[in-house]
């Protein structure tokens, strides 16, 4: 019964995922057919990081799928590797809103630096790059989610093989910024380290933590 509850939730959640994918392309179906293309291509980045706004459509749509697909993802990840928990919803909810939370309150802290630093034109053009890419790795967790919820595939097999797609997704989105800024990173690599560790690694242990209170 409880299986039965939790598959019944996460099909929802999945359904408002699709439908959000659905309404990005609707809006702008030339920009999404760009986008999942964005792979070991850049023209979506060159094209589209001219006309981004502080807030954007099109990648909000998109942010909610991430942040949908990633929670349900973060629950199969959990009830397999560390220990089994049984479905609450308002648990969940609340995963749900830790995730988006920290994933906005990140983003404004970078533009907030930006701003403080007179590097708007440079940490936005970055901020467009990793944010393409953040919502490129939600639709491979859509992807591994439905594998998870409808599917008699191995539970590990999967986790493991979406976790390493979206580390290769995120690997070459940040050599991509890195190789765009080489110049201006090379000369302040140790401020480019403390930025790494407090924005970038930080956000990320401070996520795991809430993960590992899943269950309380």
């Amino acid at each position: 019964m409880r299986n039965y509850i939790t598959h019944e939730w996460f099909t929802i959640f999945t359904i408002i995922g699709l439908f959000t994918i659905v309404v990005a392309k609707y809006l702008n179906t030339l920009r999404f057919n760009d986008f999942l293309y964005v792979i070991g291509n850049s023209k979506y980045l060159k094209i589209y990081a001219k006309d981004q706004k502080f807030i954007d459509q099109f990648d909000s749509f998109l942010f909610v799928n991430l942040s949908l697909s990633l929670s349900i993802f973060i629950y199969f990840t959990y009830n397999t590797f560390i220990a089994p928990v049984s479905f609450e919803l308002i648990s969940f909810l609340k995963l749900l809103f830790a995730i988006s939370t920290i994933l906005i309150i990140k983003t404004l802290l970078e533009r907030l630096i930006g701003s403080l630093f007179e590097m708007d034109s440079l940490i936005d053009d970055y901020l467009f790059q990793k944010t393409t890419f953040k919502n490129f790795s939600g639709l491979i967790f859509l992807i591994a989610n439905l594998f998870l919820l409808y599917t008699d595939t191995g539970m590990n097999i999967i986790i493991i093989s979406a976790l390493s797609v979206v580390f290769l997704i995120n690997l070459i989105g940040f050599l991509s910024s890195y190789k765009t800024h080489q110049k201006l990173i090379n000369p302040n690599f140790f401020y480019f380290l403390l930025y790494l560790c407090a924005l970038e690694i930080g956000p990320y242990v401070l996520l795991f933590k809430v993960i590992r209170e899943y269950n309380v």
